[in-house]
């Protein structure tokens, strides 16, 4: 099988940064494994920081944590999928990722794809709704309907991948007040479309624009990223007893400050579950069902942005490019090797 990956941590400018391969296609299968035929990958920043800084000493890793595709092969325990069904799901660092025409996975982090989506719409949805559900409502404790919730929550990055789906995920399921970063019209304009009540720049101070807004202060802040630049400003523009979830690497945070006004932080990994093999790590596959629920209803929508054709490792080194360059909104789709 076609397959894009790396032997060696570096810079994305490096000649070996992502190469393409031929490997033999999985047959090794646990118990509960799903062997998936890949149709369609989304990019993460989670591609770009392994590539740089996960030195896999020689050996071949393929990364990629967003696919869909159709089952081909299952384990002996597998009981929630079958031959031929449509899938998505975002898989786990510790294996082999989806930058591969074939990959390997747990059935229970896998969900059945929405019916109103295609392969490369649905590629775009998994890791991006997985981090923003389990940082909203986990780790930050959002109260979904019908538990009222009139806080206000700061997404820091709106228009990125993440940020795409915590807007959309807060605005269809709790009462909470969203108030997004964007730094560009069109950005902007994107998060007013997925449902930010309130849009400010991140490249401004941030508390004088919430209180423009009419607001003290946030009692909620996502940090999606870029947060050493602005975590700073976040002791003073939380609530007492306020809390602050943090997705990407943040510097130290001031505990004394914090502390004093009674502000949580939650640093959350989005692979946490899968990694650790936590009892619970089939919530994820019922995320991704909710979500599936939530998408043929018409209350989310795809965060496909740029829909491209078949993955190879210049094509991939372009996207990882876009990607640490921070001037992507949306997802951008590979269909195919």
């Amino acid at each position: 099988m076609k397959a894009v990956g790396f032997t060696k941590a570096g810079p994305v400018d490096a000649p070996d940064a992502l190469v393409d391969v031929e490997l033999s296609r999985p047959s090794e299968l646990q118990d509960r494994d799903l062997l998936v035929e890949i149709r369609a990958i989304s990019v993460n920043p989670l591609d770009a920081k392994l590539r740089r800084i996960a030195d896999p000493g020689g050996a071949l890793k393929v990364p990629g944590y967003d696919a869909a595709g159709i089952v081909v092969a299952a384990g002996s325990k597998v009981t929630n999928f079958k031959t031929g069904d449509a899938v998505f799901y975002a898989g786990s660092v510790v294996r082999q990722g989806s930058y591969a025409e074939y990959q390997l996975v747990d059935e229970r982090i896998v969900a059945a794809m929405p019916k109103s989506l295609d392969f490369a719409q649905a590629a775009a949805l998994p890791l991006t709704t997985l981090a923003s559900w389990e940082l909203l409502f986990d780790r930050l404790v959002a109260r979904p309907r019908p538990a009222a919730d009139g806080r206000t929550l700061l997404i820091v990055g709106g228009a990125g991948g993440t940020g795409s789906m915590a807007i959309q995920l807060a605005r269809a399921l709790t009462d909470l007040t969203v108030i997004a970063t964007a730094s560009r019209p069109e950005t902007a304009d994107w998060c007013r479309k997925l449902g930010a009540a309130h849009i400010i720049d991140h490249r401004q101070p941030l508390k004088p624009q919430v209180e423009a807004l009419g607001f003290k202060g946030v009692e909620l802040v996502m940090a999606l990223a870029q947060t050493p630049r602005h975590q700073s400003q976040f002791v003073d523009l939380v609530q007492p007893f306020g809390s602050i979830g943090v997705l990407d690497d943040p510097d130290p945070f001031p505990l004394a400050t914090l502390k004093t006004k009674c502000i949580a932080v939650h640093m959350h990994s989005v692979m946490g579950r899968p990694v650790f093999q936590r009892p619970d790590m089939a919530e994820q596959g019922a995320i991704l069902r909710k979500l599936a629920q939530l998408v043929d209803a018409g209350q989310v929508r795809t965060t496909l942005a740029q829909r491209l054709g078949p993955a190879s490792a210049n094509a991939l080194i372009q996207a990882h490019r876009h990607i640490e360059a921070g001037s992507v909104n949306g997802k951008i789709v590979f269909e195919g090797f």
